[in-house]
């Protein structure tokens, strides 16, 4: 095993990563991990925007009320001002980055960037880059990144567990492209590796997390939250043998219809909002009419717009079906459902701390408190890049010692056996499949109390054929990815039935309704 030093380590590199990397980096030295597979990762895939108060009309306490209304009681208002009042700075440093959000074209117009529409918003208030933000924004803060001197890039490096002393987090465990394990000392570790949307079958990311910085976490002591609120996006692209993707809210947003295999507008007869509903509420609706049908999908119909309409705001989408055969701007976009957005995961404080001394999450990863039971649309970007800045703030100060801390050289856990005989190919992927077919069928959009327990005596048995991987085999990125998606899983579910009620993102036909 190779041992090496760094200051911070950051684990992930998307838009909260490379944020947090950009703002530290003048102050500390920086060790940025990050696929070297750029489609690796949820936020370059991100379409719709960044919800922010811009325009003159707009106010900070709308965007909170409508963040409340959205999250179903269980938001922490403290974290929700807290990312609200921070937002426009935020975009504010993306402007200046580079960032090439699209203008808006009217001389009349209140704010220099077009502003669009999602569920949940009250008003216009998200600024993109026309449907892909996550791209122009990981593109240009990556470009940033890869010319600082003060940051040191690793793409060949796939961390397979947290490292901890008697003081707290003290780096990392790795595995390199041949499978050979690394240790990391680190000052002050932060993960920023994503959700756990790819503990289902249909997702809306061709590579999804499984919810590994979660795990990671978990194994060193650190408290998981709010697991049973996953987020499934009403509009994936229904294509069963294609990849995964999906289909932005804001074509909703700017008037986008979701018709039933009848071809009759459904969503007004759920709620009085239609299409502009929050996602749970659409994905219930959507999953509704496929099953009152028998059909596999749902159409989003936008043909009622100026083709030029769809192909400025929309031409991502636009080359994206024209390349599976449908042209959006003459016929409709057949979705479905898939899971999207994990509300839960790393209970933090405003500073991105968790429960675990030097141990910070960000992002998609980290339970901040602002979505509570159900993320309102564009606030995840958001969130990644107010927090990023807040713990750059926290170690920019050095707090608990920062750049002054002695590195560790001690690890209470034992190491992984290098020298055991690799694992059956493929044993761990096929299990891997086998879990998201159980969460798929069980725990995911609808849920029942007999469903959940089933599930959770299938993942049972799941888990002691992944410890027998463990136990007998060295270890490897599958291997360990599958524990701990597992561990994740099984975390959720035992949330799912510990909530007796139905609420935001989990909804159980046993207990359909809200405790007060």
């Amino acid at each position: 095993m190779t041992e090496s030093e760094h200051d911070v380590l950051i684990i992930g590199g998307g838009v909260a990563g490379l944020t947090l990397a950009l703002e530290l980096a003048d102050h500390r030295r920086i060790t940025l991990l990050r696929p070297g597979r750029d489609e690796i990762g949820a936020s370059s895939w991100a379409q719709g925007g960044i919800a922010a108060v811009l325009a003159p009309q707009d106010t900070l306490e709308a965007h909170v009320q409508d963040t409340l209304v959205a999250g179903d009681g269980l938001c922490d208002e403290r974290a929700v001002r807290f990312t609200v009042e921070n937002g426009p700075a935020a975009i504010g440093w993306l402007i200046d980055q580079g960032v090439p959000f699209t203008r808006d074209p009217s001389p009349e117009a209140p704010y220099p960037y077009h502003l669009t529409r999602e569920g949940g918003h009250g008003t216009r208030r998200i600024i993109h880059a026309a449907d892909a933000t996550g791209r122009a924004v990981i593109d240009t803060l990556l470009a940033r990144v890869a010319a600082h001197a003060r940051v040191r890039l690793v793409t060949d490096l796939q961390i397979i567990e947290l490292c901890a002393d008697n003081q707290g987090c003290c780096g990392a465990l790795g595995l390199d492209s041949e499978g050979h394990l690394q240790r990391l000392w680190a000052r002050d570790t932060v993960l920023a590796t994503g959700g756990a949307s790819g503990l289902y079958r249909y997702t809306t990311s061709p590579n999804p997390a499984c919810g590994e910085g979660m795990a990671m976490a978990a194994a060193l002591g650190a408290r998981l939250a709010d697991l049973e609120f996953q987020q499934f996006h009403p509009t994936c692209f229904f294509d069963p043998d294609g990849p995964a993707f999906l289909i932005s809210e804001a074509v909703r947003g700017e008037g986008g219809i979701l018709r039933n295999a009848q071809g009759r507008r459904f969503m007004p007869d759920y709620d009085e909002r239609g299409e502009l509903a929050p996602r749970d509420i659409v994905a219930r609706a959507i999953q509704a009419e496929m099953q009152r049908a028998h059909s596999q999908y749902v159409a989003l119909d936008i043909t009622h717009l100026p083709a030029e309409t769809i192909e400025h705001h929309f031409p991502t989408i636009v080359a994206h079906c024209q390349a599976r055969g449908i042209d959006i701007r003459r016929e409709p976009i057949p979705v479905v459902p898939a899971a999207h957005y994990s509300c839960g995961g790393v209970v933090t404080d405003l500073d991105g701390a968790s429960d675990i001394a030097h141990l910070y999450a960000i992002g998609e990863v980290a339970r901040t408190g602002l979505h509570g039971a159900n993320r309102m649309a564009s606030n995840s970007l958001l969130e990644c890049l107010v927090f990023a800045r807040s713990v750059a703030n926290a170690l920019r100060h050095g707090q608990a010692h920062g750049p002054n801390r002695p590195l560790a050289r001690e690890c209470l856990a034992t190491p992984p056996d290098e020298q055991a005989p690799p694992p059956p190919e493929g044993e761990a992927n096929a299990l891997l499949e086998r879990l998201r077919e159980v969460m798929s069928e069980h725990a995911a959009i609808v849920r029942s109390d007999a469903g959940l327990r089933t599930a959770q005596a299938q993942l049972k048995v799941l888990k002691a054929d992944s410890d027998q991987l463990n136990d007998r085999f060295r270890p490897t990125v599958a291997t360990r990815r599958l524990s701990h998606a597992l561990l994740v899983a099984s975390e959720l579910v035992d949330s799912a039935l510990q909530r007796r009620e139905s609420r935001g993102l989990h909804y159980n036909r046993d207990c359909p309704s809200t405790i007060p």
